[in-house]
């Protein structure tokens, strides 16, 4: 495997120049101590792009030096994806979780697509596997099944159509029917359900970081902070949301804060995309309940690094389990976001 970039990793004055006017995009939340850290491995990352005509696709719960430092393209998991097909890049590398990349792949099965650490897994897409959807349409003969785009290829491939946490409730709907078994997110699927009068079958998947809170948390939180507003994930416990003033996906809740501006704001989600919003939105105050996602952060600037040095891991689908979760997934693309 070809090794490029002799890169030397410290901090020299050329080095501290290339990357002063990404610092001054998270100087905010970045102490200035550990900017000599950050930067060899930023300036090495970037300069390896240009050399393997690669993109970097980080997910909104990535650390700041990642999502605002390196980063090409940031969102959500299926708008990564998206927009990583209108890209020339011949490599991608997902700085996200594992079924981010599969999806990656998915929408781009001729570029070379490169998680940098294999463990990056996901609570929620291990809480489902093919075997029990196959037993769910044997249990529920002739009942659609909407899959959560949080899920495996493999899961993906079982189903009729996904979803997102953003067009979940349009997904149910388009179908026309009386009712549906909704995969894998139980909280997900609850808050679906009080929203439509079609029949929602769940299971009981959750996300590791949003189960964790609850609705007392919520209240103490608004007993100590004045004019405090609420977003919250639809993946969080449903006294969570009875308690938020607000219910979207992740590019939803960014979305709110951008264009609403509210003075004080608690992202109920995983803390560091309070931060990576927070560099953007100087006149918001941003009150953090810190769940931090495991998964997600075991993708650092020296993974990234090392992956872009020997394009490893890479991510491959057996090409039927490819082809039937590439439908389902354009099924979704086709009902719209």
């Amino acid at each position: 495997m070809t090794v490029l970039a002799d890169d030397v990793l410290a901090y020299t004055p050329d080095v501290a120049a290339a990357t002063a006017p990404l610092y001054d995009r998270v100087s905010r939340i970045i102490p200035e101590f550990e900017w000599p850290v950050h930067a060899p491995l930023i300036a090495a990352i970037n300069r390896l792009k240009e050399q393997r005509n690669a993109v970097i696709l980080a997910h909104n719960y990535q650390t700041p030096e990642i999502f605002h430092c390196v980063a090409d393209i940031v969102g959500d998991s299926l708008a990564l994806a998206q927009r990583a097909v209108a890209t020339d890049a011949d490599v991608i590398v997902l700085a996200g979780v594992h079924f981010m990349a599969e999806t990656a792949k998915l929408l781009n099965p001729d570029k070379v697509v490169l998680i940098p650490d294999e463990a990056a897994g996901c609570s929620l897409a291990e809480s489902i596997t093919p075997e029990d959807i196959r037993l769910l349409r044997q249990a529920y003969p002739g009942v659609p099944v909407i899959t959560y785009v949080n899920t495996s290829a493999a899961v993906k491939a079982e189903c009729d159509i996904c979803c997102t946490s953003g067009n979940a409730l349009k997904v149910v709907e388009s179908l026309g029917v009386d009712r549906v078994i909704f995969l894998p997110d139980e909280y997900l699927a609850s808050w679906v359900a009080t929203q439509t009068d079609v029949q929602i079958i769940k299971w009981k998947g959750h996300c590791e970081v949003h189960e964790r809170f609850t609705g007392d948390e919520i209240r103490n939180y608004r007993k100590g902070y004045d004019n405090l507003l609420v977003i919250a994930h639809p993946e969080c416990p449903p006294d969570v949301l009875a308690a938020a003033d607000f219910v979207g996906s992740t590019a939803q809740m960014v979305d709110y804060v951008r264009d609403r501006r509210p003075p004080r704001v608690l992202m109920v989600t995983e803390c560091s995309m309070s931060d990576n919003v927070a560099a953007e939105v100087e006149d918001v105050e941003f009150i953090r309940p810190c769940n931090l996602c495991p998964h997600m952060k075991r993708i650092t600037l020296s993974n990234i690094h090392r992956s872009l040095q020997t394009l490893t891991p890479r991510i491959e689908i057996d090409p039927d389990v490819a082809a039937r979760a590439r439908l389902a997934v354009e099924r979704m693309l086709a009902v719209g976001r």
